[in-house]
């Protein structure tokens, strides 16, 4: 992958705060969107191509693979090559290969592609968070990354209207179209930004595998591992129970319009989740945030597990939806302060990409135990323990880097 040459702009020049933002997050939009587009597509699809709670499993663990890949593989080339040039790639990967999916004739050519769709959608995302935090001033870097993972939940969003006014009317493909052609959009305007300023000032960039194993030198192991854990369990929580929401509500009875305008509005939460995330990590630290978000995200997951009237479930459903991607905020930030920028897109993208582990993982499991007829509430108990684990290591092992100098 050759390195874009890019003219360094002076001052007056630079991008505004808001542009990188925009352009940046717009890019974690279409990968929010795309996972809320599978989570109503499979609800769809499972009811055209007859599928069983096995088969719906497997698609919606498969483009993780992809992501998993995706992440390691562009966090490595990001800290080679650049930040700038690995995210229009992987933006142009997924572009391709969504509006492809609109053409899937069945499901083995519909697997291949939401690999190729996972490869992109994760080698972007922890690239754009890289970028972002070494475009910001130290003391602002925080509350703009938080900013930036807010797009997740506008995408989310997004995905449900999509979903809401499309899916029943005009059919699943069509949303895969819709979701292609905005991203080559904001493939144009990316290209016009600067590379961040920490990257150009690196004297020397390391080789891949020097990048790699940076995050095991002493003094680092302990926070790869804690990430590591750490994504692990926020995209196994985060994937087993909200690709499966709108299938669960159908599984309890409600019709497939009414499962997406439910799950629609638990989504609203996800925006005032990541905005109240954004204005505590400067308030009161990364870890400081992202700890008690995750306690409250396991309560809220055990709520809805046990909740049985339409209610309770969309009670606990908009507390699930605030927490978690309040979590999830945390941990954006959390993970990528604690890397030198020699190994940061590194350090964040293999810490996501064994993350995505969970997000294969998590689908195909529930799917396994809702056709083995398992409970919701013990499925959801599941989700709960496994929360909670991810609280108690980073409680006790995680490092607070609010107020950091970065290098």
């Amino acid at each position: 992958m050759s390195q874009m040459s890019v003219p360094v702009a002076n001052k007056a020049e630079s991008p505004s705060a808001a542009r990188i933002l925009v352009v940046s997050g717009f890019g974690l939009l279409f990968d929010s969107m795309d996972v809320g587009l599978l989570a109503f597509v499979l609800a769809a699809l499972a009811k055209q191509w007859h599928l069983n709670p096995g088969i719906m499993g497997v698609l919606g663990s498969v483009g993780f693979i992809g992501m998993a890949v995706g992440s390691a593989v562009a966090g490595l080339f990001a800290d080679r090559f650049g930040r700038k040039s690995v995210f229009m790639w992987t933006l142009l990967i997924y572009s391709i290969a969504t509006g492809l999916t609109a053409f899937a004739a069945g499901v083995g050519m519909f697997i291949f592609l939401r690999v190729l769709v996972g490869f992109g959608l994760g080698g972007e995302l922890p690239v754009a968070t890289t970028y972002v935090l070494e475009s910001s001033p130290e003391r602002e870097r925080g509350r703009r990354v938080v900013y930036l993972e807010t797009f997740w939940a506008l995408g989310s969003l997004v995905a449900a209207i999509l979903s809401f006014f499309i899916i029943p009317s005009l059919g699943w493909r069509i949303v895969f179209l819709v979701g292609a052609l905005p991203a080559l959009y904001i493939l144009v305007l990316r290209s016009s930004l600067p590379e961040t300023p920490k990257f150009k000032a690196l004297k020397q960039r390391k080789s891949m595998w020097v990048s790699f194993a940076t995050l095991w030198k002493r003094g680092m192991a302990r926070a790869s591992a804690v990430t590591w854990i750490l994504w692990f369990i926020m995209n196994f929580a985060y994937y087993g129970m909200f690709v499966w929401l709108p299938s669960v509500m159908a599984l309890k009875g409600y019709s497939l319009v009414h499962s997406i305008g439910y799950v629609l509005i638990m989504t609203i939460a996800q925006v005032p989740g990541y905005l109240t995330a954004a204005w505590l990590v400067e308030k009161w630290g990364r870890k400081r945030t992202l700890v008690p978000a995750m306690f409250f995200t396991a309560l809220s997951a055990l709520g809805f597990g046990y909740a049985h009237s339409t209610l309770w479930l969309i009670v606990f459903g908009l507390l699930l939806n605030y927490f978690m991607l309040a979590a999830f905020a945390g941990t954006y930030i959390f993970t990528v302060e604690q890397f030198p920028t020699i190994a940061r897109a590194s350090g964040i993208g293999w810490a996501a990409g064994f993350g995505r582990i969970g997000g294969i993982v998590a689908p195909f499991a529930v799917g396994a135990m809702i056709a083995a007829h398992v409970s919701f509430p013990t499925i959801f108990i599941l989700f709960f323990v496994t929360v909670l684990i991810g609280f108690f290591v980073v409680l006790l092992f995680g490092r607070e880097t609010k107020g950091d100098v970065l290098n």
